[in-house]
């Protein structure tokens, strides 16, 4: 069993804190242990693909199979915000007609039971409608050929030394470039981002704006050396 990292401990005890403020409150101990501990979480770096990293790997042929699914499972993800667990759980009940007369995915996170209402936008069904026909998929009630969460990071990793992308990408990659690059960038309010990854504080979404004003510097700073020059 792998061994926890600070912000893992701290989520725990995040919720163990919880749970001694409610012992506290309902008089089944008399001192909370836990009042004065405080939580410490560590910055860690986001990562995230650009415009142009996310077109390289949409517009690459692959000579291998399982990189061309694990690419658009992933690509997928990059244009719905869904985490892995999610999205090898998604199935066709869950996908219906919204409001606007266009296909939504209605789910709920697996994770923390949040009810997920998302659009979805072209590209995502483009990919849906590309495996509606793929053997995993046709005998069964699934929506894509999602590999195992292991086999998932392993592919990730080859397909971004193919396309020559230093970065060191998981899938959960895919949900921070949906919240960066495909929405937040695209001046989607902060607000309905939160909604679309089924976050129940916006101070959760809002590190993803911070990511994109740290972007916005380091854009001005550039323009900023051109002018000068």
């Amino acid at each position: 069993m792998p061994s926890l990292q600070n912000n893992g401990v701290m989520k725990h005890m995040e919720r163990f804190k919880k749970l001694m403020r409610l012992a506290e409150d309902l008089d089944w101990i008399e001192k909370n242990p836990t009042k004065r501990f405080k939580l410490r979480f560590e910055q860690v770096d986001m990562v995230y693909l650009s415009k142009a990293e996310l077109q390289k790997i949409k517009d690459k042929k692959f000579t291998r199979s399982t990189h061309t699914i694990n690419r658009d499972i992933f690509v997928f993800c990059c244009y719905t915000g869904l985490p892995y667990g999610d999205v090898k759980e998604l199935k066709k009940k869950h996908i219906q007609i919204g409001v606007d007369g266009n296909k939504w995915i209605y789910t709920r996170r697996i994770k923390t039971n949040t009810i997920l209402r998302i659009p979805l936008l072209k590209e995502a069904e483009r990919i849906l409608d590309k495996y509606q026909d793929h053997p995993k998929v046709h005998s069964s009630d699934i929506l894509l050929p999602v590999y195992s969460n292991q086999k998932t990071n392993q592919y990730l990793r080859e397909i971004t030394k193919v396309v020559k992308i230093d970065k060191e990408l998981s899938f959960h990659a895919a949900r921070h470039t949906f919240a960066t690059t495909v929405t937040l960038a695209n001046g989607v309010p902060i607000e309905t981002v939160s909604k679309l990854l089924g976050h129940t504080k916006l101070s959760t979404t809002q590190i993803y704006a911070r990511v994109i004003d740290s972007k916005i510097s380091s854009d001005i700073d550039n323009l900023r050396l051109k002018l000068g020059n």
